[in-house]
């Protein structure tokens, strides 16, 4: 492998590694909760239904935020929708972090689900048109791998700011979800758009030079001859689903 192999498998690397981020949002939330739950359940005096809805109401926000990621993140650009999922993950984690009743509590936590729907899709899409073909499958793994460390996170983050004689220790627990967003939000401003979403709008030259650093020479006019070729069949489907739909 020669030095410009090398430096560019390096560039893609660390491109889905920055947004496999996303993936560690997933994960600290899953865990985070787990160990926040006892500490908040005493604190607002909640029933068990009470702390089922707390729990439970995170998960709905992330299959609502799921739901709308697919046509936003064709309409905004996969790193735009990635970047405001960050800023919602951060701003989600303050509020709960700070929510005074349990009623700010519940629609935060549905807030912050939205954010961990909208990564769930958008990273791994993400991942998946920028990453050379050689590499593709490993590079979309990492969204996985950082569910997992995100969750390792969590319950660190739990065990050191748990406090049997603090009821509010639930609170740096949930703010310490801010960091990850921050990390995500920083490194997603600075990361190309895909060429597959570029090329989509028409803006064949910006994809060619996005493309140009992540992909092997040999194999570019081919990669971007199967996006064209691609491109035309999804589009219609996309016009179809939309006149298919009600009103």
């Amino acid at each position: 492998m020669n030095e410009k192999s090398k430096h560019r498998k390096s560039v893609v690397i660390v491109i889905a590694s920055i947004a496999a981020t996303g993936g560690l949002l997933f994960g600290f939330d899953t865990g985070v909760i787990s160990g926040a739950i006892p500490f908040i359940q005493d604190y607002f005096e909640l029933t068990d239904s009470q702390v089922e809805n707390v729990t439970a109401l995170g998960l709905i926000g992330a299959v609502v935020g799921a739901l709308v990621t697919g046509r936003l993140s064709d309409y905004l650009g996969r790193k735009k929708v990635i970047l405001a999922s960050a800023f919602v993950f951060a701003t989600g984690a303050i509020w709960t972090g700070l929510a005074p009743t349990v009623t700010q509590l519940m629609i935060s936590r549905f807030y912050l689900g939205l954010a961990i729907g909208v990564s769930s899709f958008a990273v791994p899409l993400y991942i998946s048109e920028i990453a050379p073909t050689k590499i593709r499958g490993t590079l979309v793994s990492l969204f996985q791998l950082l569910i997992t460390v995100g969750i390792l996170t969590a319950y660190l983050s739990d065990r050191a700011f748990a406090d049997n004689s603090n009821l509010e220790s639930w609170r740096p627990m949930l703010y310490v979800g801010v960091v990850p967003a921050l990390i995500l939000f920083t490194g997603m401003f600075f990361l190309p758009e895909t060429p597959r979403w570029l090329m989509g709008k028409g803006r064949d030259d910006e994809g060619r030079k996005v493309l140009s650093r992540t992909e092997e020479p040999e194999l570019l006019d081919t990669v971007i001859a199967e996006m064209k070729r691609i491109l035309p069949s999804i589009k219609g489907r996309q016009a179809g689903q939309r006149s298919s739909s009600p009103g």
